[in-house]
């Protein structure tokens, strides 16, 4: 699969063929996100479980007819049974505390870390980057 490189999100290669990391910034369009989600889907065909990593910098919001895109709305949908550890860096106050109220009833273990937080953020979903021989932070 080759790695994802798009206007607003840019994949973070790993040293882990389970974990799939991004760096979102800016403001995400429904091409991008239409994109994104192929590409994670073609990633749930691959693997029975992955973890994620979203690293957010000056993310200004993503268009909303994304959200009623088919391949979005697939992908967030195997997302709930294909996900098994979600980072989320760098998230907004309210999309903070969204994300600590699905996990408490999502089958997905969903965690925000702080920008200070990266490195615990990488323990979490269980890998490094891929260009490095530490953990990210």
């Amino acid at each position: 699969m080759t790695h994802l490189n798009l206007t607003s999100v840019k994949e973070i290669p790993t040293r882990s063929e389970t974990v799939y990391a991004f760096e979102v910034s800016g403001h995400v369009s429904d091409d991008d996100a239409e994109a994104m989600a192929e590409y994670m889907n073609d990633a749930f065909d691959c693997h029975d479980k992955v973890n994620m990593l979203i690293r957010l910098t000056n993310y200004t919001g993503s268009d909303k007819d994304a959200l009623f895109d088919g391949d979005v709305l697939e992908s967030r949908w195997r997302a709930l049974f294909k996900v098994e550890k979600y980072a989320v860096i760098g998230a907004p106050d309210g999309a903070s505390r969204m994300i600590r109220m699905l996990d408490k009833v999502l089958p997905v273990d969903a965690r925000t870390f702080e920008t200070s937080q990266e490195t615990e953020a990488w323990r979490f979903v269980g890998t490094v980057v891929a260009s490095d021989n530490k953990t990210q932070g």
